[in-house]
């Protein structure tokens, strides 16, 4: 019998021309016997520290997982700014690949939006959104959404709203990092304001061909913002591959002892099936 059989094979019996199972009660005699629960302590034995090997190899993974991402930042935060045409695409996803990736491009200002009930550094906040039109480039035409710079709620009340805060114009040339854009955001608001930083909601507004994503501008750009910190690489990183794994397969090998524990518990079940099935025969051969 091949191994897969041997997991396939379910241990039943004939008697009486009727096909028998294994009971409850037989499974549970077989069970406890001193042979099987030997060998249920020995299993368990093995699965606990499968399962403990697993749990550490996960800990590995965070932890590896962190420092990977972190190096990243920082080298992301460090390099010198490409072409925004050469990291994204218009209409791809913004990716690992693309996250915080330096990038210039040039453009044209249009119109402002502004995002409430957000925090920077712990601080009460709108953050401003700018439409951005590129005017240089393959991709000329397309937009892109950039957060130029948030301002405290405070200004904007004294501003008179989101219509009085005054929004760049012209053409420019700006650097910021890519970002993976937000889910959409629910609810009414002000005129001049949106819940979220979403490239699908502002291309409706504004009109496309449209980047994916938004820029977070490296240094505030127009006059009354103050500069947004840049994004972190890690906020949604965090767990190395290799290590996620070999935890996997840890918990796996625990998961198998388990299950051959009560797969021979099955089998035994099943020979003593066999033995009362037997009796039962040869007692009515027996009878007159």
């Amino acid at each position: 019998m091949t191994f897969l059989r041997w997991i396939r094979a379910k241990p039943i019996a004939a008697y009486d021309g009727k096909v028998q199972k294994v009971t409850g009660r037989q499974w549970l005699v077989a069970a406890r016997s001193g042979r099987m629960l030997a060998l249920f302590v020995l299993l368990a034995v093995a699965a606990a520290v499968a399962i403990r090997l697993g749990a550490w190899q996960l800990d590995r993974a965070a932890i590896r997982g962190a420092e990977e991402a972190r190096q990243i930042e920082i080298e992301r935060l460090a390099a010198e700014p490409v072409p925004l045409e050469d990291a994204l695409a218009v209409g791809d996803l913004v990716t690992t690949d693309q996250k915080l990736v330096k990038v210039e491009a040039t453009g044209e200002w249009g119109a402002q939006l502004l995002v409430p009930d957000r925090q920077v550094d712990g601080a009460p906040a709108y953050l401003a959104v700018n439409e951005f039109r590129l005017t240089e480039g393959p991709d000329s035409g397309a937009m892109i959404a950039v957060l130029r710079g948030w301002i405290a709620p405070e200004v904007v009340d004294e501003a008179g709203g989101a219509s009085g805060v005054p929004a760049p114009s012209g053409v420019e040339t700006i650097v910021g990092f890519i970002h993976e854009d937000e889910k959409a955001g629910e609810g009414a608001y002000p005129p001049g304001e949106v819940g979220a930083i979403s490239a699908g909601q502002l291309v409706n507004l504004w009109g496309g061909p449209a980047f994916s994503g938004y820029l977070v501008a490296v240094e505030a750009v127009g006059g009354g913002v103050n500069t947004v910190p840049p994004p972190s690489y890690s906020e949604e990183e965090g767990m190395n591959v290799r290590n996620l794994l070999y935890a996997g397969e840890w918990f796996l090998f625990g998961g198998f002892a388990l299950f051959l524990w009560w797969r021979m518990v099955r089998d035994e079940a099943a020979i003593l099936l066999e033995e009362e099935l037997l009796a039962k025969a040869e007692a009515a051969a027996v009878e007159p």
